[in-house]
C-alpha cells in the first residue's frame, strides 16, 4: 500500500526525534511491502522565522491531501518568554487543530514493568496502570472569546461547548472502553461550571447507547488526586480541554519519563500524531532528547491506517530498547545512548523480528547499528 505522510518537524528538538519516527516508519515500509511518502512541511516558530507566519497555507494544504500528519513539537524560548509577541508558534498548530477539525485527542499512558523505578511514584501504586485519555480539542476556553480591558487591569477569557461537540468525542470514548476493560471516567466541575454540566448531561445520554461500559464522574480536583493515589482505577478517561491539557501531563509521571507520551488528535478526515513533551529547546542538536513518544506516535499513526500489525512492531521494538537499556539519558543515566542510535536499534528490531533475545543483546548492541 502507498500513503502520504506530512512530516512537520517542527521547533527544538522536533526535528531530531520525528527523524526517528521516519526511520521506524521506513523499517516498516521495508518489512511489510508498503510505501510511505514524506513530504515536509513548516510550522511554530520555524515557520514564524521563516514566512511570518506559524502556519502557512502551503503546510495547511500538504496536511489536507495527506493520510495522516507526523508532527515534531513547537515553542521557542524567544516566543515563549515574550507575553507580548502578537504572533506566536502555539496559534499555527491551534489553527490547524481547528482548521482539520481535530477534535480529538488521545493520550495513552502506561507502566512499563522496566521504569517503574524512574517514577516519583511508588511502585506498588502505578504497577499495571494502563490508561488512555481523551481530551477535546477544538473547543472550550482556548478557542473562546478572549478580552482584555483598555486600562489592561481586567481579562476574560470565555469557554463554551455544544452538546455536537461533546457527543461526537463522546461516542469515540465509548467505543475505545469497548476494546478495553469496559469503563470511562467523565472529568468535570459540574459543581461549579455550566459548561461541565452540559458535558455531564450530554455524556449520561450518550452512555445509555452503551450498556455494558461503566460510566463514573469525577470533578477534576479529585481526578488529579486520585491519578496519583490509584492511576490502576482508570481505564478511558473523557474530557474537556483545559482539563485534558492538565490531566494528560500529569499522568506523564506514571510512565517514569514524559519522552514516553504518544498522542493522536482525530478529525472525521485528517489526523496528527505527536509526542507530548514540547520543543525543550535546552536539547536541540545536542543528539540527547529521547525519540520513543515521536516513534510510538508512528505506532499510532499506523493503527490509524489500519496497519495494526505492524504497529504492532514498532510497539515491540520499544519495548524491546526498554528491555536491553537502549535509552536515552532522561531513562538511563549510567548508560546513556543517543537520539539517533535509539532510532537506529528500532528500525533494527523492526528489520530483525525474528532474532532471539540472546542475539539482540550480543549482536544488536555489541556489533550491528548501536555502536
Amino acid at each position: 500500500m502507498k500513503y502520504n505522510i506530512a512530516v512537520i518537524p517542527g521547533d527544538g528538538i522536533g526535528p531530531e526525534v520525528t527523524e526517528q519516527a521516519k526511520k521506524a516508519l521506513k523499517a516498516v515500509a521495508n518489512e511489510y511491502d508498503h510505501i510511505f511518502l514524506f513530504k515536509e512541511g513548516l510550522m511554530g516558530a520555524s515557520a514564524i522565522d521563516k514566512t511570518g507566519n506559524p502556519l502557512p497555507e502551503k503546510t495547511l494544504m500538504l496536511c489536507k491531501k495527506s493520510d495522516a500528519i507526523l508532527f515534531g513539537a513547537i515553542g521557542d524560548p524567544k516566543y515563549d518568554n515574550d507575553p507580548t509577541a502578537k504572533v506566536r508558534p502555539e496559534q499555527g498548530l491551534l489553527k490547524l487543530r481547528k482548521t482539520l477539525e481535530l477534535f480529538c485527542n488521545v493520550r495513552p499512558v502506561k507502566a512499563y514493568n522496566k521504569l517503574i523505578t524512574n517514577s516519583p511514584l511508588k511502585k506498588e501504586v502505578i504497577k499495571g496502570t494502563n490508561i488512555v485519555i481523551y481530551r477535546e480539542l477544538t473547543g472550550g476556553i482556548y478557542f473562546g472569546i478572549k478580552e482584555l480591558s483598555k486600562d489592561g487591569k481586567v481579562a476574560f477569557d470565555g469557554c463554551s461547548y455544544s452538546v455536537y461537540e461533546i457527543e461526537r468525542i463522546a461516542h469515540l470514548a465509548f467505543k475505545e472502553a469497548q476494546n478495553r476493560r469496559k469503563k470511562v471516567t467523565l472529568v468535570d466541575k459540574a459543581n461549579v461550571l455550566e459548561t461541565s454540566r452540559l458535558w455531564r448531561k450530554t455524556v449520561t445520554e450518550v452512555a445509555k447507547n452503551y450498556p455494558n461500559i461503566t460510566l463514573e464522574y469525577l470533578f477534576v480536583d479529585n481526578a488529579a488526586m486520585q491519578l496519583i493515589l490509584n492511576p490502576k482505577q482508570f481505564d478511558v478517561i473523557l474530557t474537556e480541554n483545559l482539563f485534558g491539557d492538565i490531566i494528560s501531563d500529569e499522568a506523564s509521571v506514571i510512565g517514569g519519563s514524559i519522552g514516553l507520551l504518544a498522542s493522536a488528535s482525530i478529525g472525521n478526515k485528517n489526523a496528527l500524531f505527536e509526542p507530548i513533551h514540547g520543543s525543550f529547546p535546552q536539547a536541540k542538536g545536542k543528539n540527547t532528547a529521547n525519540p520513543l513518544a515521536s516513534i510510538l506516535s508512528a505506532a499510532m499513526l499506523l493503527e490509524h491506517l489500519g496497519l495494526h500489525e505492524e504497529a504492532n512492531a514498532i510497539e515491540r521494538a520499544v519495548e524491546k530498547s526498554l528491555e536491553l537499556g537502549i535509552t536515552t539519558k532522561d531513562i538511563n543515566k549510567n548508560k546513556a545512548f543517543s537520539t539517533s542510535k535509539v532510532g537506529d536499534f528500532i528500525a533494527d528490531f523492526i528489520a530483525n523480528q525474528e532474532d532471539s533475545n540472546l542475539n539482540f543483546k550480543n549482536i544488536h548492541i555489541g556489533q550491528s547499528t548501536i555502536i
